[in-house]
């Protein structure tokens, strides 16, 4: 079955193309700080990890973890190995962050690891990856009780580290399961070319056993393969899919294939098939050369000439036939036998200096062969659309584009990315949406029963998608637009991080160091506002505001919820209240 090309339908009315842009607010926002027992276990890339896919994954690491089933309830791993939490019922009576686990294992007797990373899986479940490549699935009953017990499940050793990115829980029946994400980078010692690493992402799934009402086992693991590091990858509520937003593409291999084998196919895949016929043109005519096959007489050569189409019939097997790019003279065309057993073909063109892109319509069979004179020629005619100098004559009726003239946030990588759906069953890709220049900026947990929604830039906003992978023929639903909000971010050079509020009430972003920036959604005015250019009478106004943190650490973590900001630095956790209606 082919994957079908969908798109991404806006919906108008979540759009507002009358939006002026944001108003700096000089509001104060209440700002608290925590000093943390111990330093946030944070893991510096090493020598060998080089890559823009490690830094993507790990040097842009989150250390700060939202419970989406819990609001205001945030996570994070010490240097300690102890998992500390910190649960906000009032701003102005906060404690210090509590420890909820401790890992059995020493992390810093670890030379290869990566930072430590923590999903909630649902409101009772957690799972949990130490770094190493050891994954623990840990029973916590219900968090919102205090005090909790973190009970371990299920842990094993997986290989090679790994980060958990996604995780669900699935109750068929009395059969628990949880499936998981596991993204790793490894190296790739036959690949010459490139890097030298690929990205693999594991879907790997823990079932109870049903003769232990306690014990849980690996029951399936499947790999996906990849070039690059995913922006946005998640395992369908009902387990039965996966969607990936990625610059390059995955596919599935199998968990038992040797990594040569996949190698030999790679390269199966890359030899290029020789092809069937040469071509190449003069401003008058073409000449075609086709090869003959053995003992090939000019009685088994059968050519029929037509004003606008060509057939090749050798030894009654058709070779070519369709219609031609443009009118020939059919009459005048000829073929002749070479002594190298090929056949030559001369084509008159009709339309004199008009250039042939393909000779027959559609067909990919053939290889155009450019004469070296004819390049120079193009190049000669093309000229004046490129200089050394940056706008050697401004006033010329043909100036030619200076790339400096674009602003940063009107630049798009030049690969574009795309979404996919993944089938579990079939393991093809079922769905595919091109996104162009749509960027990805970031995702958010809406509802934790939902898959994660994720953030596009749609020309200057920035529009929020939810998943549904119940609906088959419209699978992603705009639910929210924040305006402008796609131009603003690219604006910001030293941005890290980027979060929106599950209510999308506000977006937010931070620089790797101090300042956190805050776009809110536009609100009525209680007073009168007139604009002065228009005379007309606005009636709501959207806020930008600007929280300066009082510290030189960098930001390690950042997550938003509906009343309030999180950020963690290496020593200290701020809350930034957002929300002071309440």
């Amino acid at each position: 079955m082919e994957a079908a090309n969908c798109s991404l339908r806006v919906k108008r009315p979540l759009l507002d193309p009358r939006f002026e842009g944001y108003k700096l607010s000089l509001e104060p926002l209440p700002c608290y700080q925590l000093e943390l027992d111990a330093a946030v276990a944070e893991v510096k890339l090493r020598d060998d990890q080089y890559t823009l896919e490690h830094m993507h994954a790990f040097g842009m690491y989150n250390y700060l973890h939202c419970d989406a089933w819990y609001q205001d309830s945030v996570y994070y791993i010490d240097n300690l190995g102890r998992i500390m939490n910190l649960t906000v019922m009032l701003d102005t009576a906060l404690g210090k962050p509590r420890e909820v686990f401790r890992l059995p294992t020493d992390l810093t007797t670890y030379d290869n690891r990566l930072c430590a990373s923590i999903h909630f899986t649902s409101p009772t479940w957690v799972t949990l990856s130490d770094g190493t490549g050891r994954l623990y699935v840990i029973g916590t009953g219900n968090r919102g009780n205090s005090p909790e017990k973190w009970e371990i499940m299920f842990n094993e050793e997986l290989g090679n580290p790994f980060i958990i990115i996604h995780s669900i829980s699935l109750l068929e029946g009395e059969e628990h399961s949880v499936a998981m994400l596991l993204l790793r980078i490894e190296k790739e010692e036959l690949d010459m070319k490139g890097s030298g690493f690929y990205v693999s992402l594991e879907w790997v799934t823990v079932s109870k056993k049903k003769e232990d009402s306690k014990k849980y086992e690996i029951t399936k693991r499947r790999v996906l393969r990849g070039k690059s590091v995913p922006h946005y990858a998640a395992i369908e509520p009902n387990g039965n899919g996966v969607m990936i937003v990625s610059y390059k593409s995955f596919k599935f291999i199998s968990v038992d294939q040797d990594l040569e084998e996949s190698m030999d196919e790679d390269r199966s895949e890359k030899i290029k098939v020789e092809p069937l016929y040469y071509w190449q043109q003069t401003e008058d005519d073409l000449t075609v050369t086709v090869r003959l096959p053995e003992n090939c007489a000019k009685e088994d050569i059968q050519i029929q000439f037509l004003p606008d189409n060509i057939n090749i019939m050798l030894k009654e097997i058709q070779v070519l036939e369709g219609k031609l790019y443009s009118s020939i003279d059919h009459e005048s065309s000829t073929w002749t036998i070479k002594e190298n057993d090929s056949l030559e073909i001369s084509l008159i063109k009709k339309n004199e200096s008009l250039t042939w892109p393909e000779l027959v319509v559609g067909d990919k069979q053939g290889e155009l062969v450019r004469d070296p004179a004819q390049c120079a020629a193009i190049a000669e005619r093309l000229m004046h659309l490129t200089s050394d100098e940056l706008n050697p004559n401004p006033d010329k009726e043909k100036p030619p584009c200076n790339a400096q003239e674009l602003e940063e946030c009107d630049i798009f990588f030049e690969e574009s990315s795309s979404l996919c759906r993944f089938d579990g069953n079939t393991l093809k890709t079922t769905h595919v949406v091109n996104l162009g220049s749509n960027q990805y900026l970031f995702s958010v947990t809406v509802d934790p029963k939902e898959m994660p929604c994720f953030c596009l830039r749609h020309d200057v906003d920035a529009l929020l998608w939810q998943p549904h992978c119940s609906k088959q023929d419209d699978m992603w639903e705009h639910i929210a637009t924040f305006n402008a909000l796609g131009y603003v971010q690219a604006s910001k050079r030293d941005k890290k991080f980027f979060a929106c509020s599950p209510d999308y009430s506000y977006a937010a972003l931070c620089e790797c160091l101090r300042r956190v920036f805050i776009y809110r959604q536009p609100t009525p005015m209680s007073t009168v506002l007139y604009n002065r250019k228009e005379g007309r009478h606005v009636g709501q106004v959207a806020k930008q505001q600007v929280a300066s943190l009082e510290t030189n650490d960098p930001i390690l973590g950042f997550q938003a919820t509906n009343e309030r900001l999180f950020v963690l630095t290496t020593r200290n956790l701020f809350l930034i209240k957002v929300n002071t209606e309440n």
